[in-house]
């Protein structure tokens, strides 16, 4: 048996809702990917600019700082990108940055407001490796080591723009958390190159957004944590503790030595836990009812047993001490009958111990209890003669049963046998079949003295027999009372029900419900 502890369902529940949670998190990192092509796009267009500028100076031929200038004044700080022209020597002839301020985009934020100084951002930036370079390869070096003023542009990316080709680097903007794009466009002439376009754009503000967005995501994925965390523990609250409780009443329900000594307390819940636990609520009712059905039986058989025995030993002492042949011959006839007595108990006690055994592993078929019961019925006409009358009354009824025929015909025979018992000399048991419904109705009546009320239902038990004392049977053939037990074990192993009652005008009715086969 497992100790108490942990849930392991309460930990798989919440195995489960934290996977879920984790899909944010698979968002989180692709954003990676956004982040690179965002990127390239940037640089594609500054690219795209700097190719319009440098078509617009190449018209001039040899770069003219006032024309270049006027360029970059007509153009009213409309673009983001900083833009510069320099002259085949590196000498900066034109800057956009000297023009004043670049306008702002609609959705820049104010300086400072960084969300990478949130303390949730500071606090799983680590976990997720958010804070990382923005593009692999980045310079480290300073921006001045290439760009000091008043001196040329050396950056290798103006040097490589001076010899007709395109160029582009990737540096630590200074001052800021994030990164430089440069691209340098040459600036073709009558075959040559008269100067080179350098336009440079941090990406700040983009990554600003991307920012955002982790943050978002961060937030909702600490959300989704506590919600797992408490859906975990509604979960572990209303399915693992009541099937601890379960767990605890089964571990209690025997003692020591295998007895029951208590059964599950049920449970009014609607769902299936609720369903287990009254299914085992009642499973515990029925083994407590067996077990006190095999209890009160051993009682019963030690009971039953008790006197024979009593009279067999007190005759076998007085037969060892008694001269008189007599006597004697009487004292073994009183150990015959006894004996017998016991043979017979033995018998019966057999026969209830193989309906209760094998009643369900029978074979069954459709049973007609018209043709059963006048069978029966003839039987017993030959038996008592005239002294008795055997009446069947609906036995044309269609009424099919499925049960074995011959345990169905021992329960009919105990009714008929017993009812035969109590009717007068001249009188008549009647036996009547109807159908109600999905039921077939038998009733066995007699014209005897009846029941009386305070036995209708004492008569069922086993080893209870009332009979009035004028008519108290003797010899190996008494009555035991097992022969009702008998048929109402069989007859409500079918399904049915066997009742008793007593008719106005005199007798006992008892009434056999059974369903009728389909």
């Amino acid at each position: 048996m497992r100790r108490p502890g942990v849930s392991r369902i309460g930990l798989r529940l919440l195995a489960f809702n934290v996977l879920l949670v984790f899909l944010p998190v698979a968002g989180l990192l692709a954003l990676d990917v956004f982040e690179e092509h965002f990127l390239a796009a940037q640089e594609r267009a500054m690219v795209q600019q700097g190719r319009l500028l440098a078509a617009a100076l190449a018209e001039r031929g040899p770069i003219d700082p006032a024309d270049a200038q006027a360029i970059l004044v007509r153009l009213d700080r409309r673009v983001t990108a900083r833009l510069r022209v320099v002259d085949p020597k590196g000498t900066l002839l034109a800057d956009s940055s000297r023009l004043g301020p670049r306008r702002e985009s609609r959705d820049a934020r104010p300086a400072g407001e960084d969300p990478r100084d949130r303390w949730l951002y500071r606090l799983v930036s680590g976990a997720f490796r958010l804070t990382g370079p923005a593009r692999g390869g980045a310079e480290d070096a300073p921006v001045e080591e290439f760009y000091a003023a008043p001196g040329p542009l050396r950056g290798p990316e103006i040097q490589a723009a001076l010899a007709g080709r395109y160029g582009a680097a990737t540096r630590v903007s200074p001052g800021q958390r994030s990164l430089t794009l440069y691209s340098a466009i040459p600036v073709p002439s009558d075959g040559g190159v008269v100067g080179a376009v350098l336009v440079s754009q941090s990406t700040w503000r983009l990554l600003q957004d991307l920012y955002d967005v982790r943050l978002a995501i961060l937030q909702v994925f600490l959300a989704s944590m506590a919600v797992a965390a408490v859906l975990s523990l509604l979960a572990s609250t209303t399915i693992a503790r009541p099937l601890g409780r379960l767990r605890g009443e089964a571990a209690a329900l025997l003692d020591r030595r295998g007895r029951l000594r208590g059964r599950f307390g049920g449970s009014s819940r609607r769902d299936e836990i609720g369903e287990l636990a009254r299914a085992l609520a009642e499973l515990s009712r029925r083994l407590e009812e067996r077990s006190g059905f095999m209890e009160s039986f051993a009682a019963e058989v030690s009971h039953a047993f008790k006197n024979p025995l009593a009279g067999i030993r007190s005759a076998v002492e007085l037969l060892e001490t008694t001269p008189d042949a007599a006597r004697r011959a009487r004292y073994r006839a009183l150990v015959e009958r006894d004996v017998a007595r016991l043979e017979r108990l033995l018998s019966t006690l057999r026969e209830i111990a193989r309906i209760d055994a094998e009643l369900e592993d029978e074979a069954r078929e459709a049973v007609p209890l018209g043709e059963l019961l006048a069978g029966i019925l003839e039987a017993f006409r030959l038996r008592f003669g005239p002294r008795l009358g055997f009446v069947l009354a609906g036995g044309g009824e269609p009424a099919r049963v499925d049960a074995s025929p011959a345990r169905l015909a021992e329960a009919f025979e105990n009714l008929v046998d017993n009812a035969a018992g109590f009717a007068p000399p001249g009188s008549e048991v009647r036996v009547d079949l109807r159908r109600e419904g999905d039921e077939a109705v038998v009733t066995v009546r007699d014209q005897g003295p009846g029941i009386p009320e305070e036995h209708l239902e004492r008569i069922f038990e086993r080893f209870f027999s009332w009979r009035p004392e004028a008519d108290q049977e003797e010899g190996p053939l008494a009555h035991m009372g097992l022969g009702l037990a008998i048929s109402r074990a069989i007859v409500e192993g079918y399904g049915g029900s066997l009742r008793a009652r007593n008719e106005p005008p005199g007798g006992a009715c008892f009434e056999v419900r059974l369903p009728c086969a389909r």
